[in-house]
């Protein structure tokens, strides 16, 4: 949908950088834009008010994956530079991306706390690097932990401390980009949703790096992410299936997850892996009914996977909306939830 994605500009004033914490309201008073993939029609709420867009036998998937602090500075040859880390490889290594100058493989890199890294290949895609460090296992994480930062783009001005990135059920570290569309939840409403009736389950995907910097945008076919689909969260995923339910993933992650996991007789099953799973028009979802999940960049390939939920003409109309009505965009940003408002027979 690379045509219609183009044709919207996000105007600074809506570039969410503050936490709805640090703008005077609870997490779970952002916005939120239930938007009817059958009909078009748009509804406007609170956060806080998902449980009168739900019912009872409804289940919400959400990724449990914890952020960790992605970004190390460190120095090679003299030169200050700044890594990302994107994706687990092993105990002791890494893909990641270097932020500022050139590389050679072979070359290392001094981090504080006696860490170091040699870049050992190219990874997945340009312009990822693989690096190998010098120390692993709990180690390895006691060091990123130690010195590094959370992973922030040029619209976020504060650095805000790591639990910031973190939902309020994050639990199993490893990504490096918050799973932000479970964000807004808080245990109220999830308390809240359960005496209604409404299933919780998780799974993990650990989230990699969004975007490259300079126009740079990941190669959704080439995208490679860690995942877990656990046994009770596929038993319950297809229980709801068939007992006419919805299922309601929180975040593109989980619709990647929950997919990938689905096999050949259209059931989800317990599965941990890697996936590449590249989710656009025309796919035929199996395992998810519906989508909760932020507002997202004219370039970034999940709009790509929100047509598969909803024709593009609906998608853009509703985007466009959300612009002239003000709503917030990026991780600290806004909700959207894309569910057939009718009763499923």
């Amino acid at each position: 949908m690379k045509a219609a994605a183009r044709s919207f500009q996000i105007p600074n004033y809506l570039n969410a950088n503050t936490p709805a914490e640090y703008r005077g309201i609870q997490r779970d008073h952002v916005r939120l834009m239930t938007l009817d993939p059958v009909t078009g029609e748009t509804f406007h709420n609170f956060f806080y008010q998902l449980n009168s867009c739900l019912r009872e036998g409804d289940l919400l998937v959400l990724n449990n994956s914890r952020t960790i602090p992605a970004v190390l500075k460190g120095k090679k040859q003299k030169q200050a530079i700044k890594l990302h880390l994107s994706r687990k490889l092993s105990n002791h290594e890494w893909e990641g991306l270097i932020v500022g100058g050139v590389f050679t493989i072979g070359e290392k890199i001094d981090f504080p706390g006696d860490l170091t890294a040699t870049i050992t290949g190219l990874g997945n895609e340009a312009p990822l690097i693989i690096l190998s460090f010098s120390k692993g296992g709990l180690d390895l994480y006691d060091a990123i932990y130690r010195y590094g930062e959370p992973l922030h783009y040029e619209y976020i001005e504060t650095p805000w401390p790591l639990e910031m990135y973190q939902t309020v059920y994050a639990s199993v570290p490893g990504s490096v980009e918050m799973p932000s569309a479970g964000r807004a939840f808080s245990w109220k409403l999830l308390n809240k949703l359960k005496q209604k009736g409404v299933k919780i389950a998780f799974v993990q995907l650990h989230a990699g790096v969004s975007y490259y910097g300079n126009d740079r945008w990941p190669n959704p076919s080439k995208h490679l992410e860690v995942f877990c689909v656990p046994k009770e969260t596929a038993e319950l995923v297809n229980k709801t299936k068939k007992n006419n339910g919805r299922v309601i993933a929180v975040g593109t992650t989980v619709v990647r997850a929950l997919e990938t996991a689905v096999n050949n007789a259209g059931n989800v099953e317990a599965q941990e892996g890697i996936t590449r799973l590249y989710i656009q028009k025309g796919y035929p979802l199996k395992a998810v009914d519906g989508l909760l999940t932020g507002f997202h960049e004219p370039e970034a390939s999940h709009l790509d996977l929100l047509t598969a939920f909803i024709e593009e003409d609906y998608l853009m109309k509703a985007y466009n909306e959300a612009l002239t009505t003000g709503y917030l965009w990026h991780e600290f940003g806004d909700m959207n939830l894309i569910l057939p408002m009718e009763e499923k027979l």
